[in-house]
């Protein structure tokens, strides 16, 4: 392709915009352009990127016996209704009505969709086991869209979804589409870690996140270094203290504290650590208010406590409520005296002596409080974020936090979905059962924005190979006859052995078109000018490590297929 042909209106500096890397160079590179927030057109560089992704997935889900299909994008709520997520989705869900004043929603994920399709299309126990899955897009109303591709409201994505009669065929499905993924992003060219993962508003009881390890990522990974455990942050296990405080109860003394309402005020003033302080933080779950206790040096899992609680629904109480519940200002909540509601606690709170606490009154706080002599708590959980340093779960060694950016995600679903849309089979014996799920995705245009991210420096975006809009920047550097007349012949015979190459032909200075490919990131630049010419050779740069080698024009093909296999 000639660079005077295609559109690629690349930027010399970085647009305001642009939150992360990958959003400001697929922005610079002209790779994609934003027409509403968390909306993006493709344009044809990074359209490029995205068909090879999907090619390499289909390629490989293909080769684990899924089939292909496509689901509509808008689907009826009667569906949704079925499963309860019509009103549980909340406002990510983008609801519409038609002209004939009926609900429907734009799809955000497709579980009801190929669930119906399963309920009215097979039968027998003989047709299983069967995987379908789709590339489509998707539209998930995300309340802050941000980080360009990376957490977009329109988006493209692979789903595939896979049904099996029993709990041991489903387990079989479920480590296929684990091994697929592990294929995919291995071909991607992406360095990576597999986590175990809360199930979210999918569902299901077992999960893995597919996180692409970057400085630049949103989510946190947590993992050992020689052993096998890996997870999310909303997922990470944190085992109770092993050493319990055996210091006396103390006298419990109400103290002053002026206007300290943080852990780091009320600290300072007291001087004391933060690990003697406890947190009481006010929840409504489900509109029911609850009160958790957390070390002060510790940090709540939301996820967590909504799964203890058995909850969808949990936000912090608003400074009306606390006073209200506390009888005292934000900052100053506690557990002694609360009355009609629920106290939760963190494991490492059980193994507190003469804590810190609020003592719901302004500008005031208790000494040596002790949870089995002066407040009551309903029961001591893994409530907390994982800390580095914290011992496995598994035991093998301290834990460690890294930045990580979430490209896929695997599910076992179980019957969720076929019990609450009765999507039945008949067994060997004749009998009803409800088919066992799993439901698979990949974030298409995040597994691109994610390959930057991991992939870049200074000047622009090092491609991995496999998903490198072209594989060649052919620059010529000078508008000499004799120089665009070998460029020209070199773009045929690139062309025809296979490798895509995109000729920068335009008259404009060699400064201008090297700045651009190292942008555009293409693996190999091929450089042209009379000089080289006169010496009876041409300029190969590596675009990874900036290393050039010098080679005859008719050595080219070879030469670029040699560098090529190194760098797969």
């Amino acid at each position: 392709m000639k660079t005077s042909q295609l559109l690629i209106p690349t930027l010399r500096d970085d647009p305001g915009e642009a939150e992360t890397v990958s959003h400001r160079l697929m922005l610079r590179a002209g790779m994609i352009r934003k027409t509403a927030a968390g909306i993006y057109t493709y344009l044809p560089l990074g359209l490029r990127v995205i068909r090879k992704v999907e090619t390499i997935i289909r390629e490989e889900m293909n080769r684990a016996g899924a089939q292909e299909l496509l689901m509509p994008i808008a689907s009826p709520a009667e569906l949704w209704k079925e499963t309860g997520r019509w009103n549980y989705y909340g406002k990510e869900l983008f609801r519409f009505k038609d002209r004939h004043e009926r609900d429907f929603c734009l799809g955000p994920t497709h579980e009801e969709v190929i669930t119906d399709l399963f309920r009215r299309e097979v039968r027998s126990y003989r047709q299983l086991p069967l995987n379908f899955y789709q590339i489509q897009t998707k539209f998930r109303d995300e309340i802050r869209p941000r980080f360009g591709l990376m957490r977009g409201r329109e988006f493209i994505m692979k789903d595939a979804y896979s049904f099996d009669l029993d709990e041991e065929g489903a387990r079989a499905s479920y480590q296929k589409m684990y091994d697929a993924y592990t294929r995919i992003f291995t071909r991607c060219g992406l360095t990576f870690r597999a986590v175990e993962a809360d199930t979210g508003l999918i569902g299901g009881d077992v999960s893995h996140e597919f996180m692409v390890l970057a400085a630049t990522g949103e989510a946190t990974v947590v993992y050992t270094a020689e052993g096998t455990y890996a997870a999310n942050l909303e997922r990470a296990e944190v085992l109770p203290p092993t050493r319990v405080d055996d210091t006396p109860p103390q006298p419990l003394t109400a103290v002053t504290t002026p206007n300290c309402r943080t852990v780091e005020e009320v600290t300072s003033f007291l001087n004391i650590s933060p690990h003697r302080l406890v947190k009481t933080l006010l929840y409504l779950a489900d509109n029911e208010p609850v009160a958790v206790l957390i070390r002060g040096d510790h940090e709540l899992n939301e996820v967590k406590l909504a799964r203890l609680l058995g909850v969808t629904d949990i936000a912090l109480a608003d400074a009306a409520t606390v006073s209200r519940l506390t009888n005292a200002p934000v900052g100053f909540a506690g557990p002694i005296g609360l009355s009609g509601i629920r106290i939760v606690a963190d494991h490492a709170v059980s193994a507190m002596r003469n804590m810190v606490v609020g003592a719901n009154q302004a500008d005031t706080h208790y000494l040596n409080a002790n949870w089995d002599r002066d407040f009551k708590v309903e029961r001591f959980a893994d409530l907390r974020n994982a800390q580095a340093g914290d011992p496995s779960p598994r035991g093998d060694g301290p834990l460690i936090l890294a930045k990580g950016i979430e490209v896929g995600q695997v599910f076992l679903l179980g019957t969720k979905y076929s019990k609450s849309m009765n999507a039945t089979i008949l067994d060997a014996h004749g009998k009803e059962r409800y088919a066992v799920m799993g439901c698979y995705g990949i974030g298409v245009g995040r597994t691109a924005a994610a390959a930057i991210e991991q992939h870049h420096d200074e000047k622009g975006i090092v491609w991995p190979y496999p998903i490198a809009p072209f594989h060649v920047h052919l620059v010529p550097v000078s508008q000499s006859a004799r120089t665009v007349a070998t460029a020209a012949h070199l773009y045929e015979v690139l062309t025809e052995g296979g490798i895509e190459v995109l000729w920068d032909d335009r008259d404009e200075r060699a400064g201008v078109k090297f700045n651009d490919a190292d942008l555009i990131g293409a693996p190999f630049q091929v450089v042209v000018g009379d000089k080289g010419l006169a010496d009876g050779v041409i300029e190969v740069k590596i675009r990874r490590s900036g290393a050039k080698s010098r080679v005859a024009p008719a050595d080219l093909v070879p030469h670029l297929r040699r560098l090529a296999e190194e760098l797969a």
